[in-house]
């Protein structure tokens, strides 16, 4: 059952003299008047009924007044809440006249109901988390919220990373026709010595048909001038003649093999290898950039995820309003942050919120509705019809748009109000 405010009466409450005031029971209520006659310190005064003394005036009483403050609101629940006396005792009095107190009041009553634009006036943070205790989803959803930071900074963080590493490796130059690997030095010189080893025993193997041929001529020589040496000498022909044919033929095949690319190899080393590590230092680059590029992919699927987790965590919570949804910490209400809505959105969120607190707590205070065009005013009157709420608010404005106008601290129709031991009628302020 919600609780609204069926009556309220008033007296020597600020600047207020005698107001009376039957809100509609849903909808929108406005208390007109122009600046300092009176209208706010009529939800100051419904605030302090049934908020209790914390939200007591300063100055309670009026200023003009010797009679202390008297305020009677009676509540759709029976209840009827009283302030009087020199000490404005509190009285709560149920329908069977059993009398209570302020904690009967707080168990049904909000307190941000009594004081919505401490609401409005909070930041979208602070909104979110109010409604995050309303459906009870605050540590689940902060916890997702602080695992979302976590890993977009880290994307953030691999993004930049990735963009420094691809532009380092499209700015490095890179060899065409080089080698895939390095160039061992050592090695080359170690073939170079083997193919001018392998050239020595050539060379020596040349020698040594040299020499033979120069033995086989002086033999020659010999056999010619020592005709009795004839045979001696003879028989060592016959032994030089087949190793000299077999070296002959030999030396003859031999082919010296080129050292010069080698030696080219051996000058150009270090340049070729140069080379190398240069396209080597691209590809290295190119590499960790697509490292880089793959961790963010998979950090951004990481956010989605938790945020398809915050949706799926607010869609299945009760929300007061549908379509409110929290972004980025910050409270949303159809995609659009706060500040995005109009000022009648902004009204329906805040009193859904508010009202949600305790369901039980059918109305909601409101000053300054003048900041609110009559537009608004008439979508946000709408609204609250709709969904059976009650609303007090007040703005500055003697229009048509007022159920209720207040002038020098007194509605500016008929009332009477009893004095002890007789009734005295007043009008327009004037007893």
């Amino acid at each position: 059952m919600t609780v609204k405010i069926n009556r309220l009466e008033l007296e020597n409450v600020k600047r207020v003299h005698a107001v009376t005031v039957c809100p509609s029971e849903k909808g929108l209520t406005v208390i007109g008047g122009n600046n300092n006659q009176g209208k706010t310190s009529v939800l100051d005064a419904i605030s302090w009924a049934l908020g209790g003394d914390r939200k007591r005036p300063q100055e309670p009483q009026n200023r003009d007044s010797v009679l202390p403050p008297t305020l009677r609101v009676e509540l759709s629940n029976g209840l009827i809440v009283e302030r009087k006396g020199k000490n404005s005792t509190l009285t709560v009095t149920d329908p069977s006249g059993q009398r209570a107190g302020q904690r009967l009041l707080d168990s049904f009553i909000a307190e941000l109901a009594l004081d919505l634009p401490k609401f409005l006036s909070m930041n979208a943070k602070e909104k979110a988390q109010v409604l995050l205790q309303v459906i009870g989803k605050e540590e689940e959803l902060t916890a997702l919220e602080q695992k979302e930071e976590r890993i977009y900074n880290e994307r953030t963080y691999k993004g930049r990373e990735y963009q420094q590493k691809k532009k380092y490796a499209d700015e490095l130059p890179y060899e065409e026709g080089a080698p895939e690997d390095l160039i061992s030095a050592s090695e080359l010189i170690q073939q170079q010595q083997k193919i001018l080893l392998r050239n020595a025993e050539n060379q020596k193997a040349r020698e040594q048909a040299k020499e033979l041929r120069r033995k086989y001529d002086e033999t020659l020589a010999r056999m010619e001038a020592c005709k009795k040496e004839l045979q001696s000498l003879e028989k060592t022909k016959e032994d030089l003649e087949a190793p000299l044919a077999a070296s002959t033929k030999t030396a003859e095949q031999l082919q010296d093999e080129s050292t010069w690319e080698l030696e080219q190899q051996i000058a150009d080393v270090e340049k070729i290898n140069d080379q190398v590590r240069t396209n080597q230092r691209k590809e290295d680059a190119i590499h960790a950039a697509e490292r880089l590029q793959e961790q963010y992919d998979a950090l951004t699927q990481d956010v989605e995820a938790v945020r398809k987790k915050k949706l799926d965590l607010l869609q299945d919570a009760n929300l007061p309003l549908r379509g409110l949804s929290i972004v980025n910490g910050e409270l949303a209400y159809l995609g659009d942050g706060w500040d995005a809505m109009s000022g009648s959105t902004q009204l329906k969120v805040a009193t859904a919120i508010v009202q949600a607190i305790k369901p039980e707590c059918g109305f909601v205070l409101l000053d300054k509705l003048e900041q609110f065009d009559l537009t608004q005013l008439a979508e946000f009157g709408a609204w609250l019809e709709e969904k059976g709420l009650q609303v007090i608010g007040t703005r500055v404005s003697t229009g048509e748009e007022c159920q209720l106008i207040i002038e020098d601290g007194f509605d500016i129709v008929n009332q009477t109000i009893e004095a002890p031991g007789q009734k005295q009628n007043w009008q327009k302020g004037v007893f």
